[in-house]
């Protein structure tokens, strides 16, 4: 039997080595390279694509690597399984030797052929019997168009043979008697990372599938009769719902007319079953399942002796492909109109058009919820479907194509409707995208449940889900039924089908009226799920927002100006970082600028804010070559992808902006100072008010008021929505992203309190404001959270005296205290405060709030809450599990400090006494809805503060300014002699008698990039780099002749594109980040200690220290030529950047300094006995193990 997650493991390898002998195929056998390039071309033709060859060509690759796997696979089950006699690849025991055998004889029959052609002939051997024909579709099976190698089908036919040193025993044997085929969909699902993100690849847990089937195929039968029903996935994925609706209408079947013959009855199932899936490989192990699911339902032992069932199945677009009702189905009579006018090798047109241009009975699905990244299929979805909104997601279009789908009949009061049930992300429900789809399609048809299974424990679904049933009607009734979320899933369930919560929702949607732990049932009005965004929280959440919403005496969006972002650069990596790497690449002070992002707003400050390339002049306009040139040369690696951000309305170059200006630039909103920051996504509410000088990105947007608003305004405001009540309507309103995901890929909601919510600006016009909101407790939270920024760690370090240790250490001691006291003063102030509020809003009769001359001298500690003393009392009594105290390091309290004063002490006892008794504010004092306070602890700061004054003084020293590559032992011995380092050092190492070499190494080498791309990459990343190296080209070529044609858009990098940690230094984008530059491979004998250079050095730099270290390692060292070479390598490198930045001719060289170190390398690499290319191809010794040629090709 097959071990699922072994067999995944393993072929996710095999996959890559695929992927590498077809590229390379397509490199050196140029028919296949064309026939690539040329169905690339028809693609971008026809607007099926806006990705750039190489990109498409991998996607393409990968594609076809699976299909020779997945049909090694079908022969590997049905071999194993007895489906036919003689086994072709493998097999356990004898049945091994007889696969050897089959394939010895084969090559005493084609002495000339390689195991490619082997594989081909055990295809097509199985392809023979008319049942598996389909899964070895000549037509549009990827395999046939393009092959792998021999050595490639060698590798394929050794790894299935494989037998298991550890055990002895076959590594790989799918014998099942139950014919088990689940282990399909985990292929499905992770075979390829790539394919999953591009496919959204996820399986539908079997519970869910059979809940849905339940409530839409069973009655759907009643309806319309047995012999009538056809359904419809139309992103069928591995085919889990075709599989369970096939099973239950043979079921069906069976029990209406026993006397008819099982494979008849199969046939009809299959019949009435319908799939399309964009993922070729996807439909084919669904056609796979579907066909072992008839065998042994029709109790068929032998391929050989099955019929040839037909199946509906086809791989294509189901929201481009096949007409729409209406206009469309009119309009597709124009074949330049029509979406099938191209398919891809792996599309049927004529199933397509037969399957997609149905209505069904049923239609049901997991559709994908990602956004489109590739521009044109996006907006060619947005053409299709008028509920695609802003930046929607596939959720949305795919709603409106399940109803599309579904039978609509001419007289509903006599006919029955289609049946349409789905698992779909919940974002839609809040998110702005979701608007359009809310507000004007939804009204059109009869939706008759909404379930909110956000909580429920569902492997795979690492978004937050809803289950939505409907018909393809009007509405009929009043209300819908509507089963509310209270409680997430408390722990994992070893059985997520049995999970608490799914459990919960099976026993009460029958139920109207019904409430436990986890969800409450009720009929909702039907117009609470015609206007957006939708509040479905249950156990009294959705009434409580009513309430506060009627206490409104205006809304937020009647005294705002504007909500929204200041600014969005639309590639952040290229512009944002830390202000020391912009500063390392002398960008002057006035294009660098303290930037925020949602992140570092927490608890009324701004915290850690970053920098960001500011390319503007004085005037706020974009600032010129002339004006700023090292600014343009920082972001001109980037210029292609900076021209292609898009705004609305085009790209840049559409819009007539630079390509080195931001996407947007709000200027008026930057001028006027004062501004109410806040975290776009957070657990919790975080605003903060901003005095001018910074810029806010789409993560942290800003609340502008009046121009005429003062800053008592302003603080009036901040200190309503930073309480605890704007927390919990904000948690109605915006969508809730859930938290972690766990190794099921299940989203988590144990901890409602961490939770991340999107919390949009648009929603956030709706905010009630009450009739009166005070400005002396939110002005006096405001003063402190200024004053404990100076408490940090990092602003101590900075100001302290150095060169005492012990100094230093009390410096660090008392900032901790202070920050200790102002943290307990703001514990205090907003309890407050959110008492206040509550008052204002009248949820309590009186504010339960401490007096002015009482509240001065307390303070509250973590866990002291009126609301953790409750929930104290009650895990005392075992009536709450809870994570908070742990989550939070407080211990709980079951009653009042005594050190507090007792008119405090009362006040707290009153507030605890309406959380036990009131059902609205028990609802807000929950830790979902009240500050967390978790600031990152002391000691990691403290840490993090040393480490980076060490790292700033290393880059001080006077070796980088004189140009010199250096050892880390030269630079350690320096820093001996530096008396304020050694005392930071010794408080960082925690001991006086520590390595100072080895700190050095460890410092520079977690800030270090080596200098060569073979250094820096894995080989995915190096074909990366090798096109971002072709668009420079291109660059380079317009910049000096114009236009060029249409340049590529390299692709984004990857964690695993790089080698060690690199990306941690460099991004997406490959930006040079880092502090110093390492020269492996380039030690000296006598210093072994790694060889560095400084990060802030530009090219020419560069290439004069490498240059003298290379004469100097040549002429006083003795160098052999192999080890020179990877310092001309590295000269090599910065050539066409010299050429490019530093070729003005040197009046001392009397050359441009591009020229002259490309003249150095030439005669250099000549002496040496080496032309350029064998410099370029380096390689470093421990990877020059070159892979063997192959005997086939």
């Amino acid at each position: 039997m097959i071990n699922p997650e072994v067999l995944l493991a393993d072929l996710k390898r095999v996959l890559g080595q695929l992927e590498g002998d077809l590229r390379e195929r397509a490199d050196e056998v140029p028919a296949l390279g064309v026939s690539l390039r040329a169905a690339y071309d028809r693609a971008k033709q026809a607007e099926r694509t806006a990705q750039p060859f190489e990109t498409w060509r991998e996607e393409y690759l990968t594609q076809v690597a699976a299909a020779w796997i997945l049909a090694c696979v079908f022969v590997r089950f049905i071999e194993d399984n007895g489906l036919i006699d003689t086994p072709l690849l493998a097999g356990s025991g004898l049945r091994l030797d007889q696969a050897k055998d089959q394939r010895t004889l084969y090559f005493q029959q084609h002495p000339t052929d390689s195991d490619r052609e082997y594989l081909y002939y055990v295809f097509r051997k199985v392809k023979a019997l008319p049942v598996a024909a389909p899964l070895f579709d000549e037509r549009h099976n990827p395999l046939w168009t393009f092959s792998v190698s021999g050595d490639g089908a060698t590798l394929l036919i050794e790894f299935w043979q494989r037998i298991d040193p550890a055990t002895g025993t076959f590594a790989h044997d799918f014998a099942d008697v139950a014919l088990n085929t689940r282990f399909l969909g985990d292929l499905y699902q992770d075979l390829s990372e790539a394919a999953r993100k591009k496919y959204a690849l996820l399986q539908t847990p079997e519970f869910v599938e059979e809940f849905i089937l339940d409530r839409t195929l069973n009655p759907a039968i009643a309806d319309f009769g047995l012999a009538a029903v056809r359904l419809i996935d139309p992103a069928c994925g591995s085919g889990h719902f075709l599989l369970g609706a096939f099973h239950r209408l043979l079921r069906e079947w069976q029990m209406r007319e026993p006397a008819v013959n099982v494979r008849e009855l199969a046939q009809r199932s299959l019949d009435a079953v319908h799939g399309v899936d964009l993922n070729p490989y996807a439909v084919a192990i669904a056609r796979f399942r579907l066909l072992i699911a008839a065998l042994r339902a029709s109790d068929i032992h032998k391929l050989a002796d099955a019929p040839a069932f037909r199946m509906n199945l086809a791989t294509g677009d189901s929201l481009l492909h096949g007409p729409r009702p209406g206009g469309e189905r009119q309009l597709y009579l124009h074949a330049e109109t029509d979406p099938l006018r191209h398919v891809y090798d792996t599309e049927d047109a004529d199933e397509l058009r037969r399957i997609l241009g149905s209505q069904y009975q049923v239609v049901v699905g997991n559709p994908p919820y990602i956004t489109v990244k590739d521009r044109v299929l996006s907006d060619a979805y947005r053409h299709r479907f008028g509920s695609c909104y802003r930046q929607y997601s596939l959720a949305v279009p795919f709603m409106e194509r399940f109803f599309d789908l579904a039978i609509v009949p001419a007289d509903v009061e006599r006919r029955p409707a289609g049946y349409v049930g789905m698992i779909t992300a919940n974002s839609f429900m809040k998110r702005e995208f979701g608007k359009r789809l809310i507000e004007e399609y939804i009204p059109r048809w009869d939706l008759t449940h909404v379930i909110d299974t956000s909580g429920a424990y569902i492997p795979g679904h690492g978004t937050p889900t809803v289950i939505l049933l409907g018909r393809h009607h009007g509405p009929v009734s009043e209300t819908v039924r509507a089963v509310l979320g209270i409680r997430g899933e408390p722990g994992t369930p070893e059985d997520p089908g049995r999970g608490l919560v799914w459990s919960a929702i099976l026993d009460q949607i029958d139920r109207a009226g019904s409430q436990s732990s986890f969800v409450s049932v009720t009929d909702m009005p039907r117009p609470a799920f015609q206007s957006h965004p939708w509040s479905i929280g249950g156990g009294g959440a959705a009434e409580l927002k009513q309430v506060l919403d009627s206490k409104a005496v205006l809304t937020l969006g009647g005294i705002v100006e504007a909500i929204s972002a200041m600014c969005k650069t639309r590639q952040d990596d290229a512009y944002l970082m830390e202000d020391g790497s912009l500063a390392r690449h002398s960008i002057p002070a006035p294009y660098r600028i303290v930037t925020v992002e949602g992140e570092r707003v927490r608890d009324w400050r701004i915290v850690d804010p970053r920098s960001a390339l500011f390319p503007y002049n004085s005037d706020l306009q974009p600032v010129s070559y002339d004006e700023a040139p090292l600014v343009h040369q920082f972001l001109w690696p980037y210029k292609e992808i900076l021209w292609r951000r898009k705004e609305l309305g085009g790209d840049h170059r559409e819009l007539g902006k630079t390509w080195w200006e931001w996407n947007r630039f709000l200027v008026h909103r930057y001028s006027t100072p004062l501004s109410i920051a806040f975290a776009f996504v957070a657990t919790h509410n975080h605003f903060v008010l901003d005095r001018g000088g910074k810029v806010f990105n789409g993560s942290a947007p800003v609340i502008k008021l009046p121009a005429e608003a003062t800053e008592q305004d302003h603080l009036a405001l901040l200190g309503l929505l930073n309480s605890s009540t704007a927390c919990f309507w904000m948690k109605q309103t915006f969508h809730n992203k859930g938290s972690t995901v766990d190794e099921h890929g299940a989203r988590q909601r144990t901890t409602p309190f961490e939770d991340f919510y999107e919390f949009a600006g648009t929603g956030l016009l709706d905010f009630p404001i009450p009739p009166e909101c005070s400005t002396c407790l939110s002005g006096e939270l405001d003063r402190l959270a200024v004053t404990l920024c100076a408490s940090d760690p990092a602003a101590v370090v900075e100001k302290a005296e150095l060169r005492s240790r012990v100094a230093l250490t009390a410096s660090l001691m008392t900032g901790r205290l202070e920050e200790q006291r102002i943290m307990a003063k703001m514990v205090m102030l907003q309890e407050e405060l959110d008492w206040q509020t509550y008052h204002a809003y009248g949820l309590t009769p009186e504010s339960l709030t401490c007096s002015s001359s009482k509240a001065d001298a307390v303070g509250v500690a973590a866990g002291q809450r009126a609301f953790e003393i409750v929930m104290a009392r009650r895990m005392s009594l075992g009536d709450l599990e809870t994570a908070w105290f742990e989550r939070h390091g407080s211990t709980p309290v079951t009653d009042c400090p005594a050190e507090w004063p007792i008119e405090y002490s009362d006040v707290v006892r009153k507030r605890i006494a309406l959380i036990e008794n009131d059902p609205n504010i028990a609802l807000i004092e929950q830790p979902e809805f009240k500050r967390r306070w978790n600031l990152e602890s002391w000691e990691q700061r403290r840490v993090r503060a040393l480490r980076e004054w060490l790292l700033g003084r290393l880059e001080m020293s006077e070796t980088w300014s004189a140009g010199e590559m250096t050892s880390v032992s030269k630079l350690a011995d320096r820093m001996r002699r530096d008396a304020e380092f050694v005392q930071v050092a010794e408080l960082y190492r925690g001991r006086t008698d520590f390595d100072v070499t080895a700190l050095v190494a460890e410092l520079v080498g977690a800030q270090a990039v080596p200098f060569l791309p073979v250094l820096r990459y894995r080989a995915t990343g190096l074909r990366k780099r090798a096109l971002w190296e072709h668009t420079w080209e291109l660059q380079r070529r317009e910049d000096a002749k114009g236009d060029v044609g249409e340049i590529p858009v390299p692709p984004n990098y990857s964690a695993a594109d790089f080698l060690s940690s690199y990306w941690n230094l460099r991004g997406k984008l490959d930006v040079p980040k880092e502090r110093f530059i390492s020269y492996p491979h380039s030690e000296r004998d006598a210093d072994q200690t790694s060889v560095i250079g400084w990060g802030g050095w530009d090219h020419l730099q560069q290439a004069k220290a490498l240059a003298a270290y290379y004469v100097r390692m040549k002429e006083q060292e003795g160098w052999a030529p192999d080890r020179l070479k990877a310092l001309l390598a590295g000269l090599l490198e910065l050539i066409p950047w010299l050429k490019q930045w530093h070729d003005d001719l040197d009046p001392a060289y009397g050359i441009g300094m591009g020229d002259y170190f490309a003249g150095f390398v030439d005669e250099e690499a000549r002496a040496l006995g080496f032309t350029l290319d064998d410099v370029r191809a380096w390689q470093p010794p421990a990877a020059n193990n070159r892979r063997r040629g192959r005997a086939r090709v």
